[in-house]
């Protein structure tokens, strides 16, 4: 296949338009320029051909991973999940698992893909907010993260005590609360991610404290 015209583009910088003399137009990258010695009028065997639009995939699977994580931090699941995920427009071609998987080395080796460290500012996050450790479980397993990481993760999260007593007092405001009161109060704890142990005993310290009073 004879390369008929190799010009820069003139949309994207660093990108390179190599049309061929059947008609389609490969974009390519300065990397494959160079790696590939292409120019005008070169011409291509099979097998350079299809080792030429396979680094074109390529590359375009790992722009589009680092577009993907510094837009928001992610897992690594997430990232393959949304990399192999039925494109919307039915003339893209889809990003196969083994690309995804590829990218997704490439940006770990960057230090832009990183579990361990993704898992703990997600329990970070939902401590902050208020919420149970059950919560952050829940909230690293719908991301992803591998469960080796979770303990580790979950340290973040710190003592429960802090955070159920502050919703507790948010919650009742000095009031001595009714028994269907304290239903509500509690199934919302649980909701918040809560254990049952912990719930009983902040609402043991507030009737204390009502007491005390």
């Amino acid at each position: 296949m004879k390369i008929e015209k190799l010009a820069p583009s003139a949309r994207v910088e660093g990108r390179w338009l190599c049309h061929l003399e059947d008609g389609s137009i490969l974009r390519v990258g300065e990397s494959e320029v160079v790696s590939f010695a292409l120019y005008t009028g070169k011409e291509l065997t099979d097998e350079e051909l299809t080792a030429l639009e396979g680094a074109v995939e390529a590359r375009s699977v790992r722009e589009k991973a680092l577009t993907l994580v510094t837009g928001r931090s992610m897992s690594r699941k997430e990232l393959v999940d949304k990399l192999t995920a039925r494109p919307r427009d039915e003339k893209k071609k889809p990003v196969n698992a083994e690309q995804a998987e590829a990218a997704a080395d490439w940006l770990t080796e960057l230090g832009y893909l990183n579990d361990a460290e993704y898992a703990r500012a997600v329990a970070r996050h939902y401590a902050a907010k208020g919420y149970g450790e059950r919560r952050v479980r829940d909230e690293l397993w719908k991301r992803g993260v591998p469960r080796e990481l979770w303990d580790e993760a979950l340290e973040e999260t710190g003592d429960a005590e802090e955070p159920i007593d502050a919703f507790v007092r948010r919650r009742l405001r000095g009031t001595r609360p009714d028994p269907r009161e304290l239903k509500r109060l509690s199934d919302a704890l649980l909701r918040r991610g809560f254990d049952w142990e912990d719930i009983r005993a902040a609402l043991g310290r507030y009737a204390d404290g009502m007491e005390e009073e």
